[in-house]
């Protein structure tokens, strides 16, 4: 009784025009009211979505910073050397030949390398174009989404500061082993002996301490930083020149042999499982991405710079793996100083101990790179609002933020004092892989996506995939459809026509016609959501098929014939729409196929890491979201940017004789009362006919 009296009521009441809001005329229903007021309205959801998925507006000239752009080439590439070149080298070489892949631990520097290219391309790319601090933070932000990009802001975050402690660990190891584990002994004595799963034996002050004094260098500024990372790098290269003459000459293949275990021990499985480790030595290349709002010229040097560092350590952490793994048997060797105690095994003390000595020089550029480019993506996030505005502060005189700088180095020093090196790095390979799948995906968004109009724009072009913020009403951040964006005019020549990025190629039209309708660069990013959602299926049949799911052979085959089919049509529909033409930047060769198979190895990799990482990453991931959530989405500077008085909303009618009419009303906010206004009837006739 009490629908129905609501509906009569509603439906006695005399209505608005066709293009107005109906209005009830009778009394509203109070049941009904009751329920209105508790369930979300469709429009405040979608309101919500676009707020999670909104982009980063550039500035006209992203050439212009707080920071002082001091940095050149050889810079750039010293400090990406300097942070790929530390403990990886000189500790994960040694504990994933014993623990994980054996002497075919060159193969998973191999794989973990080419990955690593793919990823570093697409890096350079968006150093080139997005010349702004924040890494993949700011890449993921500019592309794909606000929510998407805090993630991994998030994450990166994380990655740098367990970085910097599992390199103060093992720079604190090294020092260490040079006094014959004097002070660890002491430690132990005096403070007792921890038996906590993932944390250290003993609580590390030495590793604490080098945190603190790194942290007080590098708030003296980007010049500072740059000449100490300039001389520390010189030892280290010459260091592991001498580790490579003197390893060679000293190597015996028979360590290699079926009675030392064989070249490949663990297996395929062990090779894989150690080049998701080894992913830790390659962070460096990110450092000269955060670092490019610094650079001289970033859309020459950061390409380069990439390039020539990614490409030196790949070479340095092969040869060292050669040489250490033929000097002494894979079984044998230290993880925590396995080359200095390779070199003492042979009978060259001398040689161990200025092998320890030259890699804790080592380690202290991985050190500065780390607390180099932290605070600086922290800056990034907490500049659009998404972090802590008190990050955001730049000191006037240093030029760096100061804030930042000072409280994740306290961070940083707290998880080397209590951690263990093991633990951290494996939790640190999952937020690189995450960072370089994003990173990857982004580019092909970007790369499909329209190129911003700076300045003012034709009022209407009438050509399809015309973006609605083209027109001048776009300075007066009012939100509206185009017509253009949703129909094509019928006279048209397609084959003539100008097609924009993220359009139809014209030669898959005629097969794909029904793609035409899209916005431009919408298929294209359903496209990409569903390779990666193919990529992990994949992966997790190729992963757990096996071994966990014990699928059936049959079974298995088809999951991955399927799967791997889902992929390639996917790949095969982003082909078909147009790119951005070529720019006078770097731009990564063969997208959508490198990019794809960056983010596919990558998922690959995540997934072969133990269930206790995921863990502990949905852990963090969870807290992030609190983060955002609760401070982030609201004090999003991207917000000043959305309409606040009205939102528009146009409603277009295609008469038969082509002409247009179209209607434009006001949509009051959700806080104040409707009012009952109507537009006049000026064609009544003409509606009749529709």
């Amino acid at each position: 009784m009490l629908t129905s009296a609501c509906s009569s009521a509603r439906s006695s009441g005399k209505g608005l025009a066709a293009v107005a809001l109906p209005l009830p005329a009778g009394r509203p229903c109070p049941a009904a009211s009751r329920m209105a007021r508790w369930l979300p309205r469709s429009t405040d959801l979608a309101r919500f979505f676009q707020k999670l998925n909104r982009v980063k507006t550039l500035e006209d000239d992203m050439m212009e910073t707080s920071f002082n752009r001091c940095l050149s080439t050889i810079d750039l590439t010293l400090l990406g050397i300097g942070g790929m070149v530390g403990s990886g080298l000189y500790v994960l070489t040694g504990t994933v030949a014993k623990e994980i892949a054996g002497p075919a631990v060159i193969l998973s520097f191999i794989i973990a390398g080419f990955a690593s290219l793919l990823a570093a391309l697409c890096y350079a790319e968006f150093g080139a174009r997005v010349p702004k601090t924040g890494s993949a933070y700011m890449f993921t932000y500019v592309s794909v989404g606000e929510i998407w990009a805090f993630l991994i802001g998030w994450n990166v975050l994380l990655e740098y500061m367990i970085g910097g402690a599992a390199v103060a660990r093992a720079w604190s190891g090294y020092l260490d082993s040079i006094f014959n584990h004097k002070i660890k002994n002491f430690t132990e004595a005096h403070m007792g002996a921890w038996q906590v799963p993932f944390l250290a034996r003993y609580p590390d002050f030495l590793a604490a301490a080098i945190l603190l004094v790194a942290t007080a260098f590098i708030s003296f500024g980007a010049k500072v930083s740059s000449w100490l990372n300039h001389v520390f790098s010189a030892i280290s290269m010459g260091i592991i020149l001498f580790i490579l003459i003197m390893g060679f000459v000293l190597a015996q293949p028979k360590n290699w042999s079926t009675q030392e275990g064989g070249f490949a021990p663990y297996g395929l499985s062990g090779v894989m499982a150690g080049t998701a480790t080894c992913f830790y030595a390659f962070v460096g290349f990110d450092v000269i991405a955060a670092s490019s709002e610094e650079a001289r010229n970033p859309q020459r040097a950061v390409p380069r710079a990439i390039a020539f560092s990614l490409g030196l350590a790949t070479g340095a952490y092969i040869l060292v793996s050669v040489v250490l793994t033929l000097m002494v048997p894979w079984h044998s060797l230290d993880p925590d100083s396995a080359l200095a105690d390779a070199f003492y095994r042979r009978g060259y003390t001398w040689a161990g101990f200025l092998v320890a000595a030259g890699s804790i020089c080592a380690m202290n550029t991985v050190l500065l790179s780390n607390l180099f480019s932290l605070p600086r993506i922290v800056y990034a996030m907490a500049e659009d609002g998404l972090f802590f505005q008190v990050f955001s502060r730049v000191h006037p005189r240093t030029q760096v933020p100061v804030v930042g700088i000072v409280v994740f180095g306290l961070l940083m020093a707290l998880l080397a004092l209590v951690f263990d090196l093991e633990a951290l790095v494996q939790f640190l390979s999952i937020g690189t892989l995450l960072a370089y799948t994003f990173v990857a995906a982004s580019i092909i968004v970007l790369r499909f996506q329209q190129q911003k109009v700076v300045g003012p724009a034709p009022v209407a072009s009438g050509r399809p995939g015309a973006e609605p913020h083209e027109s001048p009403a776009a300075g007066e951040l009012k939100e509206y459809e185009s017509f253009s964006d949703k129909l094509q005019l019928v006279d048209r020549d397609k084959s003539k026509e100008h097609r924009e990025p993220g359009q139809l190629k014209a030669a898959f039209e005629p097969y794909l016609e029904f793609l035409s309708d899209f916005y431009p660069g919408e298929v294209v990013t359903v496209a990409v959501v569903t390779l990666m959602v193919s990529a992990i299926c994949l992966c997790s049949v190729l992963v757990f098929g096996n071994t966990h799911l014990h699928l059936p052979t049959w079974s298995y085959s088809l999951l991955l014939v399927l799967f791997s089919l889902g992929f390639f049509l996917s790949l095969l529909l982003i082909w078909a729409h147009e790119q951005q033409r070529s720019t006078q930047t770097f731009q990564i060769p063969l997208v959508p196929l490198s990019p794809a198979l960056s983010i596919v190895l990558n998922i690959y990799l995540m997934l072969k890491l133990s269930y206790m990482t995921w863990l502990r990453f949905a852990i963090w991931l969870l807290l992030g979201l609190l983060v955002y959530f609760g401070y982030g989405i609201r004090h999003s500077k991207e917000n000043l940017r959305e309409p606040r008085a009205q939102r528009l909303s146009a409603r277009y009618v295609v008469f038969p004789s082509g002409s247009l009419e179209e209607r434009v009303q006001a949509v009051q906010p959700s806080a104040e009362p409707a009012t009952h206004t109507e537009l006049p009837d000026t064609h009544t006739e003409e509606d009749g006919k529709r």
